[in-house]
């Protein structure tokens, strides 16, 4: 049975880790959460007193981190993971950070003689729970090869994007574009509430028209409107704002290290930025964006 250590039980890392052992692999995981320690136990995992014993005798290292600092504080500097880590260990950070993060990372993973792929993930939490995310994965053709197996059993969509860091290319690419169709959705939604409209009755119609998305279709944020999304819990759950906030953010710094011309992610970051000004916001799914639009209660 390979071992395959995983660093980072969030949201999405720790349904990534249990769906790991679900297809046979033994998972020796450690995040810093005493909860989702638990929760990661409670799915067969075995647990790790720190990251460096979680990958004692494991064949490939899994990370699922929340930003870039976090991702070069585990693994780079002189008591970085990567010094301690066996020759022959694969490593695939599944964290969304910017391409150059990722690059150096590789990098230095190279400097070992370790092979290294940024992988990181499309879906949300329900498709790293059902085992359905997407791979977008940078690095050398063999590296990603020899991750296929492990990404199959948390994914069904692998994409080799290209050289390193261009996993995290299409990932921003995709979350922008994410992020523009749904203040659109919700936008719309909004319009035709405020004229009478039923939102269920609208998102039906849009469905079948020309404005048909996957915000509307999957993700609907009008509450009430489809069942087992975060909008009919209280946008509980799910991908946070300051999640997107974080993601827009690195768009738009890849945008301004290319000259691209982003006028729309640009307004959409302001808008979530706009939408998420304290803590709680920040919290709640990013399909909670619904609430922008919404007149207060009397108006």
């Amino acid at each position: 049975m390979a071992k395959v250590a995983f660093i980072g039980l969030g949201n999405m890392g720790g349904p990534m880790a249990a769906n790991l052992v679900k297809k046979g692999f033994a998972v020796s995981a450690f995040d810093l959460s005493r909860e989702a320690m638990a929760q990661a136990e409670a799915h067969g995992c075995a647990l790790a007193a720190s990251a460096a014993e979680a990958t004692e005798g494991a064949e490939t290292l899994i990370s699922m981190l929340p930003g870039g600092e976090a991702v070069k504080g585990l693994f780079l500097g002189a008591r970085g993971l990567l010094q301690a880590l066996d020759d022959d260990v694969l490593v695939i950070d599944s964290s969304t950070i910017a391409a150059n993060d990722a690059r150096q990372l590789i990098a230095a993973a190279g400097e070992r003689g370790l092979r290294a792929i940024d992988a990181p993930v499309s879906g949300g939490t329900a498709a790293a729970a059902a085992g359905t995310l997407s791979f977008m994965c940078g690095g050398d053709s063999g590296a990603v090869r020899a991750a296929e197996p492990y990404l199959k059993a948390m994914g069904t969509n692998i994409f080799h994007a290209g050289p390193a860091g261009s996993g995290q290319v299409a990932k921003i690419c995709n979350n922008m574009l994410l992020a523009i169709h749904m203040l659109g959705t919700a936008e719309a939604l909004q319009l035709g509430v405020d004229n009478g409209l039923d939102p269920r009755v609208l998102s039906e119609i849009m469905q079948a028209s020309s404005g048909d998305n996957w915000s509307l279709d999957k993700y609907n944020p009008y509450p009430g409107v489809m069942e087992g999304v975060p909008a009919s819990r209280g946008y509980t759950g799910g991908f946070s704002v300051a999640l997107m906030q974080k993601d827009l953010g690195l768009a738009m710094d890849t945008a301004a290290n290319s000259a691209s011309s982003t006028p729309l992610g640009a307004l959409a970051k302001n808008l979530y930025q706009l939408h998420g000004v304290d803590r709680e916001t920040q919290q709640l799914d990013f399909s909670s964006i619904q609430n922008l639009f919404r007149r207060p209660a009397g108006d």
